[in-house]
């Protein structure tokens, strides 16, 4: 893992996103190449020619790219799902580049090229991902990990590495540290015969993690900073949760973690930064959407024969637990809460013919750019949630208040990396996403994040 600004990027992911940057980038060059050699056009353009072509195009697809969620770690789908995706992103890219070349004629190389250029992109977008899934996937380039400990804590470890997509570790071992009852699997269960520097060595170990049940239990604290002085990384549980799943363990954080820890800082600068872009950006995108959104209000109202109201306003607890009324597009029947709070259902009957299209789609949302300008709200954040659900929630979950120390969003963390949640033990998994966010909070995660958000909107991912 590489961190940039705060926030993990899989080494792996960050090595496919600049072999594509030399895909992209030779592209066009290569494009012009094939379309002289085929003889319809003798002519080579010049690379003067077709920098700025090039330029534009890698940028485009390279977005398009991590819009697309291709460049995600998290990502568990199939070849096909992944064919779908990469042809979705080429047409994205073809339609943008068709608009810039549009709007400056000057730069069009040619139907010809462009075409070329298109296919060259494909095809080594295509080779490129087939080596490094099968590159990924090898066991003799993931880091060497030994666990101290062997219970519920331990445990974790061995359930993400199962269940995990692209996990980037193998654990060689398991270490039972004083007697703690046993909770992973007996064959990785290893005795400490000899110094645990020597089994390092001896295993050739990447990372050692310290994850003990009591950490008042004995551990062998000299051997553990003898193998520091030695090379290997020495990580304790939390922080290895937090760079490879991109989470903060509630089960396991205590207060001084939080403390101490790098991260939880917010300066005026980064307010500032974070303010002014709100908006811009929610002015700028009320400009493009606009006749989306009036188009939306008039399907809701032939809907509901012009009785209804259109906008839904609801209470939500915002920054500092101070309450504001979120506003957008009514999905559901009037009377969809006449029993009380509830969460919204896997096809639920309250929604509406209009309201299932809108939900799907967020267009539901985009009333909520009232809410960024006002202040109350910002684009990237934990999502706002209802009085309700928050009191709840804060007295049974540990650390649930810490979310309120950053305006909600629109979008989120934990809305990229986590389904849809309608019931407590889900409240307790976004939770642990969103203190991933307030903690290492950065312009460029904020903009990882709304760039990844193409994907959940254009796919549909976590809807109701």
């Amino acid at each position: 893992m590489i961190r940039i600004f705060r926030h993990y990027i899989s080494s792996a992911f960050l090595i496919l996103f600049f072999l594509e940057i030399v895909v992209f980038a030779a592209a066009f060059p290569l494009g012009s190449l094939l379309r002289a050699k085929a003889g319809a056009n003798p002519v080579f353009f010049p690379w003067d020619d077709l920098q700025v072509p090039s330029l534009v195009f890698t940028t485009v697809m390279l977005l398009s790219s991590t819009g697309m969620g291709l460049y995600q770690r998290s990502h568990d789908i199939g070849d096909a799902a992944l064919l779908l995706r990469i042809i979705a992103t080429f047409m994205m890219g073809t339609a943008i580049m068709s608009l810039v070349f549009y709007a400056f004629p000057a730069y069009f190389v040619g139907r010809g090229v462009f075409g070329y250029a298109l296919l060259s992109a494909f095809t080594g977008v295509l080779l490129g991902r087939f080596l490094f899934l099968r590159f990924v996937d090898g066991q003799n380039i993931k880091r060497r990990v030994l666990v101290l400990g062997a219970g519920y804590r331990a445990n974790m470890i061995r359930d993400f590495e199962q269940r995990g997509h692209f996990v980037r570790f193998r654990v060689i071992g398991y270490v039972r540290l004083g007697d703690e009852p046993l909770r992973v699997d007996a064959d990785k269960l290893m005795e400490l015969a000899e110094p645990l520097c020597e089994t390092v060595t001896r295993l050739d170990i990447d990372e050692i993690v310290v994850a003990p049940d009591d950490r008042r239990a004995g551990q062998p604290l000299d051997q553990i900073l003898d193998c520091k002085m030695a090379g290997v990384d020495i990580v304790d549980l939390l922080s290895f949760f937090e760079r490879e799943a991109g989470l903060l363990r509630v089960d396991c954080l205590y207060p001084s973690w939080l403390v101490f820890s790098d991260g939880f800082r917010v300066n005026g600068a980064r307010n500032f930064v974070k303010r002014a872009f709100d908006v811009v950006a929610s002015l700028s995108l009320l400009l493009v959407v606009w006749p989306i959104m009036v188009l939306t209000a008039l399907a809701i109202s032939l809907e509901s024969g012009w009785r209804g109201p259109i906008l839904y306003r609801q209470i939500r607890v915002g920054l500092n637990w101070k309450t504001f009324k979120v506003i957008k597009f009514r999905s559901m029947r009037t009377d969809a809460e006449k029993g009380g709070a509830q969460w919204a259902r896997a096809n639920d009957d309250r929604v509406t013919w209009v309201g299932r299209f809108i939900r799907k789609t967020r267009i539901d949302e985009l009333p909520q750019l009232f809410n960024v300008l006002k202040g109350e709200m910002s684009f990237v954040g934990p999502r706002p949630e209802r009085p309700e659900f928050v009191e709840r929630f804060a007295e049974t979950i540990p650390y649930y208040s810490e979310r309120h120390r950053v305006k909600p969003g629109i979008t989120g963390w934990a809305q990229l990396c986590y389904p849809y949640g309608s019931n407590y033990q889900d409240a307790i998994e976004k939770l642990q996403y969103d203190l991933y966010y307030v903690k290492n909070y950065s312009p460029f995660l904020d903009l990882l994040i709304m760039l990844q958000t193409v994907e959940v909107v254009l796919w549909g991912k976590g809807a109701r």
